[in-house]
């Protein structure tokens, strides 16, 4: 050979190859194996997708046409027969004691398994948590709406502003004037609180008397 250098990077090349096909021949079906189930998950997840999003437009045509139904009690019944779990089932329970009139006692039910139900998100059981409350009203005690209130009433929580609404209101109802309308005020400048909620807090700090803060004008 006229170039020895060449002819050896040839042959160490050609070894390479060898070794790289022996390897591919040995350990191939594991590339395989990955694709495949890279392949198949991504049709399963597209799958999954599709399937509950059926689902959850079924339970959304099943819903609208229970709601429909011309009496409460038809209403009821198809909500009560819906399939539902989980969230869906949380919203069913919350639509049933929705209408107090009917059923007092089967709404305040229905509420108290959608808070007590720790499988649901907290959001779900502090909404009905704060349904209950508003429902029971005056026949239930007011420490007891206190200490129903006051867990949802911490930083986090998604009806935090709501629950410290609430909770100004006993104030006024045990006689504390002064202590609920320093707290509607201070609420009042929460930034989580909601434009319509600064506007029943001024409305309730006018007509206890009280002076509303200057950032309310704004």
């Amino acid at each position: 050979m006229s170039n020895p250098d060449s002819f050896i990077e040839e042959v160490t090349e050609e070894l390479r190859r060898d070794r790289l096909f022996a390897l591919f021949r040995k350990y191939g079906w594991i590339g395989g194996v990955v694709v495949i189930g890279l392949v198949g998950g991504t049709a399963w997840l597209e799958w999954s997708n599709a399937r509950d999003e059926a689902r959850a437009e079924a339970f959304g045509d099943a819903l609208i046409d229970a709601l429909d139904l011309g009496t409460p009690e038809d209403r009821s019944a198809a909500l009560a027969a819906l399939p539902a779990d989980g969230g869906q089932a949380a919203l069913v329970h919350l639509i049933l004691a929705s209408d107090p009139a009917e059923d007092r006692a089967a709404a305040l039910a229905a509420l108290d398994r959608v808070a007590a139900d720790t499988t649901l998100p907290p959001a779900y059981r502090d909404l009905a948590v704060l349904r209950r409350v508003l429902l029971a009203g005056a026949e239930m005690p007011v420490a007891d709406r206190r200490a129903a209130l006051q867990p949802i009433a911490v930083p986090g929580r998604p009806y935090r502003p709501l629950a410290e609404e609430l909770l100004a209101y006993l104030l006024v109802e045990e006689g504390e004037t002064d202590a609920a309308v320093a707290a509607m005020v201070t609420l009042m400048q929460d930034q989580e609180a909601s434009d319509a909620l600064r506007a029943r807090l001024g409305q309730m700090v006018t007509a206890l008397g009280g002076a509303l803060p200057d950032s309310s004008a704004g």
